[in-house]
């Protein structure tokens, strides 16, 4: 495909950004203005996005056409572009369940290919370099991939499953921000009593990630036993500051899955991830 036009629909901080360094290799970038917000607006305008009127001039006009929006409303924006006919590669971006890609595949491929996306990191701008993980048909991968070469948004490609860039990126965002949730309501606890700061030099003392050691899951399965009444005091705690505690009582539920892996030494990370998934 040479320069293609691009257009983005529902141009939010995410999805402006993204859809200025497709403009890198593009002929174009269109946003449609019908309907949208004064701040989508600004956003465009800022990263020198090209208004249409409709969105019918803008699937009409384009030959790839990036999904990033709210995950609530990616079917709902399927369907209107599915009622339009569109017959270009539509780039399903949105952080999506693997099923519900599947499902607006379904949707759109008696006309359209479509290219299942999950965009890791912060928006392209200031120096920040998110990457944009593709699976789907191997033509239209490779068109959204030139569409991206040389910019702020690398990609990586995942293979031809739909699905499976969706999978990763829930995989991910499940613990990224849920983590942060966590040290939210960590140091909640901590200053309400007055030692948060102690919290926070205990917890400076590690800077690795969990998710980047697996080889821990065994052990963690092993200890569940004790882990899981721990949460929950913790839990009861967070009660009583007026904090929610119901974060902190799932995990204590999903840690007594490993219960009957008490004090294992033996177990492998396989063994301790079907427990997990079948206790």
């Amino acid at each position: 495909m040479d320069q293609p036009t691009v257009g983005i629909l529902h141009p939010g901080s995410m999805g402006a950004a993204v859809a200025a360094c497709a403009a890198t290799n593009a002929t174009a970038a269109l946003w449609c203005a019908e309907g949208r917000s004064p701040a989508s607006t600004a956003r465009a305008e800022q990263f020198g996005l090209m208004p249409v009127a409709t969105l019918r001039e803008l699937l009409d006009r384009s030959d790839i056409v990036i999904s990033l929006c709210p995950p609530a409303a990616a079917e709902d924006l399927a369907h209107d572009v599915a009622a339009h006919g569109f017959t270009g590669v539509y780039v399903e971006a949105n952080a999506i369940n693997a099923e519900r890609v599947v499902r607006i595949a379904d949707l759109l491929g008696t006309t359209a290919t479509v290219v299942d996306a999950g965009v890791v990191g912060s928006p392209p701008i200031g120096g920040k370099l998110p990457t944009l993980y593709l699976s789907g048909p191997v033509s239209a991968v490779a068109n959204v991939e030139a569409l991206f070469a040389g910019t702020a948004v690398r990609t990586k490609t995942l293979g031809g499953e739909m699905g499976k860039a969706s999978v990763l990126k829930l995989a991910y965002t499940s613990f990224q921000k849920t983590s942060r949730l966590l040290a939210a309501l960590s140091i909640g606890i901590a200053r309400e009593h007055g030692v948060d700061q102690e919290l926070m030099e205990i917890a400076s003392r590690r800077t690795d990630s969990y998710l980047a050691e697996p080889e821990y899951i065994p052990k963690t399965a092993s200890r569940a036993w004790r882990w899981s009444p721990e949460l929950n005091e913790a839990a009861d705690m967070l009660d009583a500051a007026g904090l929610p505690p119901e974060v902190l009582r799932a995990a204590a539920a999903s840690l007594a899955r490993w219960n009957d892996a008490k004090d294992d030494g033996e177990l492998t990370l396989v063994d301790a991830l079907d427990r997990l998934a079948h206790p």
